[in-house]
Formats: structure tokens, sequence, C-alpha cells
């Protein structure tokens, strides 16, 4: 019996693994707002009812690419600053994670347009993503909040004091997110990663057209900018606005 379950267990990963497949060709042909159950089962030679049997609705095979899509670009940053703490150390360890993180984002975006087109792109019309999104969205984040805070704790971050208008939003996120940094850390990592992504977003959606030609050049010194401002550089110790 055992073997039996063990046959089928497999052959649903198989047929699972196809069905996403097909699903993200027809993202690159046709758009998310387009994908189509009845288009997937017929380019995989399945009637509808066999594919429902793996995924009940549009969204639910939605949801299992966009959390594909989150898994994967979280690997590869996350891949990306295991091997940058592996390698030999250097003046700036931090600033080498930093830059590794945001540039294997980049490589995986360059390598997968229409996947990150899915998850940072436009809404997909009638679609609202459930909580089982929530944690592959996050690990990109979390991977940078890592980073700085590992530099706050051993050689500190060259900050600024936050401005008071800002201490209770910047208390807030830090009291959700990251309990480990000050505030004043907070509210320039989270301007970072928001710009981070816009870069991308720029090169993949076309923006930099006939605007930046050295792309490769522009994203790594735009990333470090972004390190600065995130206190990376410099090694003074945090300085809030209470200080």
């Amino acid at each position: 019996m055992s073997t039996i379950r063990g046959a089928r267990e497999r052959a649903r990963i198989e047929v699972t693994a196809a069905i996403k497949d097909e699903a993200r060709k027809q993202l690159a042909a046709d758009g998310a707002a387009r994908l189509s159950l009845r288009a997937v089962a017929r380019e995989l030679g399945m009637v509808s009812s066999a594919l429902y049997r793996y995924f009940p609705s549009r969204d639910e095979l939605l949801t299992a690419l966009i959390v594909d899509a989150y898994d994967a670009v979280g690997e590869a940053a996350e891949a990306a600053d295991r091997t940058a703490c592996a390698g030999p150390p250097g003046p700036a360890p931090h600033l080498a994670r930093w830059t590794a993180v945001a540039c294997a984002v980049r490589d995986w975006a360059l390598a997968h347009p229409h996947e990150y087109g899915l998850i940072y792109g436009s809404p997909v019309p009638g679609y609202t993503a459930p909580e089982a999104t929530i944690g592959p969205a996050s690990r990109v984040g979390l991977a940078l909040i890592e980073i700085v805070g590992d530099a706050h704790r051993t050689d500190g971050l060259a900050l600024p004091p936050l401005p008071a208008e800002l201490r209770p939003e910047g208390e807030r996120m830090a009291a959700d997110f990251a309990p480990d940094l000050p505030p004043a850390a907070v509210v320039p990592l989270v301007a970072a990663w928001s710009q981070l992504f816009g870069l991308i977003s720029f090169e993949i959606f076309g923006q930099f057209h006939r605007i930046v030609e050295a792309r490769e050049d522009f994203f790594r010194r735009a990333v470090g900018d972004l390190a600065r401002h995130v206190g990376l550089l410099g090694g003074r110790p945090v300085r809030t606005a209470g200080a």
C-alpha cells in the first residue's frame, strides 16, 4: 500500500509541476490577467475537471505561482548572502553582503521577468493575495534587515537622528518587523528596500530605455548609495533622534 501511495504522490508532484510550468508560459505570452485553467488544461491534454483536482480555481493557481516566485527570489538573495559571508574578509563585509543580495535580486529579475512582473508589477484584476504569500514575500526584506542588524551589532551604523515627525512611525515599524534595530535605522531601511525594487522595476519594465545604458554599473553605484543611506558605511555608532 505504501508503494502505491508513494507512486501517487510522485505523480501528483509531477502533474502539479507541469501545470505550473504551463501556467508560467501563459503568463509570459498573455499576462496574469488572462491566465485560464481551461487553457492550461487544454495545452496539457487534460480535461478541466482533472485540473481542478490540483487547483480548484484560477486564484489558487496564481497563489502557487506567486509563492514560488517569492521563494525563488528570496532563495537567490539568501544564497548570495551566504556566499558573501563565506568569502574572504574584506574592509566592508556588510556592504559586500548588501551588494551581493541586491545584485542577486536583480539577476533573478532579469532571468525571470514575467515572474518578477507577477509579484512586483501591476495587481491582477480580481485577485487578492492570501496570507500564505506574506512569508515568502518577506524573504528579501528579512535578508536586508539581517545585514543591517549584524552591522548595527558589530560596527555600528552611521545615521543621522530621526526627525521628530517620523519617530512614531519609525518606532511602530521597528516593533512590527525589526525589533533589534533602532527606529533611526528602520526608516531609511524601508526606503532603501522600496528604492531597490524601484531600480529593478525601471529596468525590467523598460523605463531606462535610452536613458541608462551601462545598467549594471549604474545599479551597483545606486546600491552603494542605498547602503550609505542605511548607515552601512562609516562605522560610527547609530544616533537616534532622542540621543
